[in-house]
């Protein structure tokens, strides 16, 4: 480009034009160059608010002073009030209610034919603090995901995520009940996964990011190894989302992208190719692991096959024992009307429980678990 410098004259104008062939100056920096759409967010905050209303809907029906005396604040909260902490530590509704709502349990959801339950189970929450950390992650990764992809990839993206950790949770538990926005969340974190990996040419700091990435992932994978925490759900969501990620969340490589959006004047790379082969490859290979994976999943179930029966060890990737807790809980039961008298075995411990429902196997082996951990 031609440069000119001169003294300063009031009587004299000066006019400079680049040489034939030359780039003219770079665009204003005014205007931010973004080769991607920004979208407005407004499926996180639908998402939100669903979970929080269906929360305070299982909180009315469930109405704690009706059937308990020993609630938590009962005078203030009313029939919000919530069960006691030895019921629900979580200060929440009881299993009861929890399953009247849409709670994923085996026997409901294949024998009795209440398959939805895969869907309605990832919007339903066990307490204030079990929703108060599944919507702060949300927010934190379901705003930058909508902002970049839009509401409809991120919608499929969240439920299919969800429905996968509900899969793979009901072929491993058996018996207990499973409820939570968990498995969708880690749908979105593998998503975020395969998306840096897919559209690598297009990132910088490529590995600062993946390893920053990976840390977290691992950190929210090593609490799901804790008593109460269905770390199934988050697997099988971590690993649909992953596979998802590399079909829908999918752009054009760097050398595409460059040559659409250059400047006039200036000469960019060209390519004929909008996708990099090794990511049409990734999609359609994902594509077909997910296919497999859902349609083999599914027989199982409808089969009644448990997971535990053929993998002797996978009860390890749901809780770890420690010192601090144990995983296994076997109880034994005195029971006078609705008054059960519960001892762990593992452990010793005792305690006694009025249940609305003496024949509610579920609130028991949820009780003993609690007993035992």
């Amino acid at each position: 480009m031609a440069r000119s410098s001169t003294r300063e004259s009031p009587m004299i104008e000066i006019k400079v034009h680049p040489r034939g062939g030359s780039n003219p100056p770079p665009p204003s920096p005014s205007h931010e160059f973004k080769p991607f759409k920004d979208w407005d967010s407004w499926l996180v905050p639908t998402i939100v608010f669903i979970n929080v209303f269906l929360f305070l809907v299982s909180m009315f029906i469930n109405n704690c002073p009706s059937h308990s005396n020993k609630c938590i604040a009962p005078r203030f909260l009313k029939r919000f009030a919530f069960e006691s902490l030895k019921i629900n530590p979580l200060l929440g509704p009881s299993s009861t209610t929890l399953v009247k709502m849409g709670a994923l349990e085996f026997k409901k959801a294949f024998e009795e034919r209440q398959e939805w339950r895969l869907i309605t189970c990832m919007w339903l929450h066990a307490g204030v603090f079990h929703i108060f950390a599944n919507m702060l992650g949300l927010a934190f990764i379901g705003f930058r995901l909508e902002k970049e992809f839009g509401y409809l990839r991120i919608g499929v993206l969240y439920v299919l995520s969800g429905i996968g950790g509900s899969i793979l949770s009901t072929l491993f538990i058996r018996t207990t009940i499973s409820v939570g926005a968990s498995g969708a969340l880690f749908g979105l974190l593998g998503a975020m996964l395969s998306e840096l990996l897919t559209n690598w040419t297009i990132y910088a700091n490529k590995f600062a990011a993946l390893l920053t990435l990976i840390l977290i992932i691992l950190i929210n994978i090593v609490f799901g190894f804790i008593p109460h925490v269905d770390n199934y759900a988050h697997i099988g969501g971590f690993f649909t989302g992953f596979f998802l990620g590399f079909v829908i969340l999918i752009r054009p490589q760097f050398k595409w992208i460059n040559q659409k959006h250059v400047p006039p004047g200036y000469v960019a790379p060209t390519t004929r190719s909008k996708y990099k082969s090794y990511q049409c490859i990734l999609l359609i290979l994902s594509l077909i692991a997910l296919l497999v994976a859902f349609v083999v999943s599914l027989i199982l179930l409808y089969r009644g096959v448990d997971g535990n029966d053929y993998c002797s060890w996978c009860h390890y990737l749901t809780c770890i024992p420690t010192p601090l807790w144990t995983c296994s809980s076997h109880c034994s039961l005195w029971q006078l009307d609705k008054q059960v008298n519960m001892t762990c075995l593992p452990n010793g411990r005792f305690n006694s429980y009025m249940l609305e429902d003496p024949n509610d196997t579920i609130e028991m082996q949820k009780l003993c678990l609690e007993l035992c951990s």
